[in-house]
């Protein structure tokens, strides 16, 4: 049976025409409760100028694709009624001072982590995918690791930070590393080596709790899934759904490799830090390294080898095609990143680049 893929995007709350951020996320959940008490769809986040939504769990690309739509436009409607609208920006492009969110949780986070909170201020997507076991699931973590640092340059989408242009594809990604849980992880081998991982980090004291645990790929806190958080919010829905694929046919991959008994690869945390840095600095336009040798190689290359790595997964679950077009559409129209840069070019502001981006959000 296919995996189950869900969906969460953070998104931006904005004015229409200013591209002013507002931190309105309360009122828009209101709204939302208002019209479907028991929703779930959509949730707060560490700020008020951020609203994230969630997928419910789906077998089709074509549905989840036609589900972050529809997700994405009832966003949009929502926030109209307040005066506000939606963008997927992974980074507010100019100079913001973040409304923290008012929640027990939150707060303890500013106390803890001090001034670098602002830095968080940054929106992400994540893609759960459905596993067997925890067992199932920690092996397929150990052998999408070196894969991860592809998806990031396939959904880059911040290159501007606090009014200018960082020198980044993916500047969110930058920022969301200074966490002091976040990034690659090490081999786990197992479910229980995993636990006892987390609960190490969690006794420490410097995070509050498992849910902080923000590793570029982890077990789910809340359902039967892995979490796969290296992507940006992406611009536009069908790199969202690109995106979801491949970590599906990943996932699939892995695991198959783990019942037939091969071992996972094992680049060491250093040359999987400078995989996703170099990932984000460029995102497809120059090299990335090759999950395999890391080395360098041609962007283009190294996302055909990803789409052979999974061909098998990709055919078993009829998703072939759709992955092999909408690559050759994001080569040729270029990532979220570049899309930025060229409306700046175009409008010859940041707050025009916000603007345009609304658009495309719903679009």
């Amino acid at each position: 049976m296919l995996r189950t893929v869900g969906v969460e995007e953070e998104l931006l709350l904005v004015h229409p025409d200013s591209g002013e951020p507002r931190p309105w996320s309360a009122a828009v959940l209101d709204r939302a409760a208002q019209d479907d008490p028991g929703q779930a769809v959509f949730q707060r986040e560490l700020f008020g100028q951020m609203l994230e939504l969630a997928t419910s769990p789906q077998r089709d690309m074509a549905e989840l694709g036609a589900e972050i739509v529809g997700c994405r436009k009832e966003a949009g409607r929502l926030a109209g009624e307040i005066g506000c609208a939606v963008a997927a920006l992974a980074t507010y492009p100019l100079p913001v001072d973040p409304a923290l969110t008012r929640h027990e949780r939150y707060h303890w986070m500013a106390g803890r982590f001090g001034s670098a909170m602002v830095d968080w201020f940054v929106c992400g997507c994540h893609v759960h995918v459905s596993v067997e076991s925890d067992e199932e699931g920690i092996a397929v973590l150990d052998r999408i690791r070196p894969w991860l640092p592809v998806l990031r340059a396939l959904s880059v989408n911040s290159p501007f930070w606090q009014g200018r242009d960082s020198g980044y594809a993916s500047f969110r990604s930058r920022l969301w590393a200074r966490g002091p849980s976040a990034g690659p992880t090490e081999l786990f081998g197992s479910a229980e080596r995993y636990r006892r991982r987390v609960a190490d980090m969690v006794a420490s004291g410097v995070i509050l709790d498992t849910g902080m645990v923000y590793f570029d790929a982890r077990l789910s806190t809340r359902y039967p899934t892995v979490e796969i958080r290296v992507a940006d919010v992406c611009l536009r829905a069908d790199t969202t759904v690109l995106v979801a694929t491949l970590i599906r046919a990943l996932v699939e991959t892995a695991a198959r490799d783990w019942r037939a008994g091969r071992p996972p690869p094992d680049p060491s945390v250093s040359l999987l830090r400078l995989a996703s840095w170099q990932a984000a600095r460029t995102g497809l336009e120059q090299d990335l390294l090759d999950p395999v040798t890391m080395r360098p190689r041609p962007a283009v290359e190294v996302v055909r080898a990803l789409l052979a790595h999974t061909a098998e997964a990709l055919a078993d679950s009829g998703d072939t095609v759709g992955a092999e077009e909408a690559v050759a559409q994001l080569l040729h129209r270029g990532t979220g990143a570049r899309e930025q840069r060229s409306f700046l070019e175009r409008t010859g502001s940041l707050r025009g680049v916000v603007v345009e981006c609304v658009r495309r959000t719903q679009g």
